[in-house]
């Protein structure tokens, strides 16, 4: 049987684990050899590699995280450990490789399909959301409902005490979790990369509201803009008004897998395998306006992210 491997790789994101058990299932199906490979690219290097069993995926659908475990390998970038990690594949049978991670996965890949003509599929799973050629990531989800559930604890403390609350949430340089998070939990301000803040007009907003009754601001600040530290200290002087700075930090990977996230990571792992079968070498599989389909990664490692255009203009006016 033709061997295929599994790995996560990169930061964990919830749905990870729903991806491998389908992976293993649906390839199991097709008539494949599926293998685990734990801690992503360090296990190629070591041969921390096994046959899959029904016992390893038992159990792991509802589980955040990766049971797989991730890690980041600069060895993997020296030919000799790459030539090492494709040794370990070939003396077990293995033509097939998914990874599920993110853009720096994807091109690690591609570089050891160039050295020995591996093929690969890649499907995108980052709670940053920030791989073009794809709306959405497997982990994204998830992060939404724990950053939802933590300003709405939040703004209770902060109705109760007439405070504002700076919330940071993750995303490196992509404002897609902050403005959402922002838009669902009806925050007053979100300071995102996407879009220009002026922080004059936010005052003149704020304190007419404060004039009319507002007791209390919640203020979304996307990590990649720097601007959590200094926007508490703004509303203390500006507003007049005790403010407090939340970092959620690494809250937001965790958690069990949402319903969307689960369901996602199906469809996401049978289009990786059934694009391996087909013939169709590193491809990343993408969600694009409601569609599932694949890209070369050529888009994703030449192309940068471009969130849609509804999201970043809905969000637009909490900056101004």
């Amino acid at each position: 049987m033709e061997g295929i491997a599994i790995m996560t790789s990169g930061g964990d994101a919830a749905g990870m684990n729903p991806a491998v058990k389908c992976v293993v299932d649906y390839a199991t199906q097709k008539g494949l050899k599926p293998y685990l490979v734990r801690d992503g690219l360090r296990g190629l290097i070591d041969g921390l590699i096994t046959e899959a069993s029904r016992q390893d995926v038992s159990g792991i659908l509802h589980r955040g995280g990766t049971v797989l475990r991730s890690s980041r390998s600069k060895r993997f970038f020296e030919y000799e450990y790459r030539k090492q990690a494709y040794d370990n594949l070939v003396n077990l049978g293995i033509t097939k490789l998914i990874v599920i991670g993110g853009d720096g996965s994807f091109a690690a890949l591609n570089r050891f399909y160039a050295d020995f003509g591996v093929p690969f599929a890649g499907i995108p799973a980052t709670i940053d959301n920030d791989i073009p050629g794809t709306d959405y990531c497997l982990g994204v989800d998830t992060a939404l409902n724990m950053i939802r559930d933590s300003i709405d604890s939040i703004r209770d403390t902060a109705s109760s005490f007439n405070r504002a609350f700076v919330i940071e949430t993750m995303g490196r340089d992509c404002g897609y979790l902050a403005m959402v998070s922002a838009l669902s939990s009806g925050a007053e301000i979100c300071i995102v990369p996407e879009n220009e803040y002026d922080l004059e007009k936010i005052g003149e907003r704020l304190r007419e509201d404060i004039k009319n009754g507002r007791d209390h601001i919640i203020a979304v600040v996307a990590e990649g803009t720097n601007m959590a530290e200094y926007l508490t200290r703004w509303i203390k002087v500006n507003l007049n008004m005790d403010a407090r700075l939340t970092v959620l930090g690494h809250v937001q990977r965790g958690g069990s897998p949402t319903v969307y996230d689960r369901i996602m990571a199906y469809r996401f792992a049978v289009a990786a395998v059934d694009s391996l079968l087909a013939g169709h070498p590193n491809k990343i599989m993408v969600f694009k306006e409601g569609v599932l389909d694949s890209v070369d990664i050529e888009v994703v490692n030449s192309s940068k992210v471009k969130l849609a255009d509804d999201i970043v203009m809905m969000s637009s006016h909490l900056s101004r």
